[in-house]
């Protein structure tokens, strides 16, 4: 199989594997709030001047981003203990909550859809996700 139809059998899979088992989204969070969010996770030690970077907007706009997700009670501010200087977006724990709700999986239907694999089965799908996480991120991160 080539790169470019392996590349259309994983974004076709993913997305059925996506539609069929994410959480039923109950809160209305636009896509660009969610992957700020995302961001603010995964980087950890995040600024609002990194987020503005990571959207390709103006500090300003980045800034107003935050402003709403603060009074979402999703992020809060934290001044850096070793430069008060910096200032850290970071994710409260209803914001969590919320951005897994909106990237992950649905534990129970996944749960459900394990249940019909077998042992092999399984180790070899969670091997195949590690793997792509692992280079996935040697090469974005």
């Amino acid at each position: 199989m080539s790169v470019k139809d392996s590349i259309y059998h994983i974004n076709d899979n993913w997305t059925d594997i996506y539609h069929l088992l994410h959480y039923v989204h109950e809160e209305n969070l636009s896509h660009q709030a969610v992957r700020l969010m995302q961001n603010i996770d995964k980087r950890q030690e995040t600024t609002v001047g990194d987020l503005a970077t990571y959207l390709g907007v103006t500090p300003n706009t980045a800034s107003e981003h935050v402003k709403r997700l603060i009074n979402k009670g999703f992020v809060s501010k934290v001044r850096s203990t070793e430069d008060e200087r910096k200032v850290y977006v970071v994710l409260t724990k209803v914001g969590s909550e919320m951005l897994r709700r909106h990237t992950m999986l649905d534990e129970q239907k996944l749960g459900k859809v394990l249940e019909n694999l077998t042992a092999s089965d399984i180790e070899m799908i969670n091997k195949a996700f590690s793997l792509l996480s692992k280079e996935a991120k040697k090469c974005f991160f």
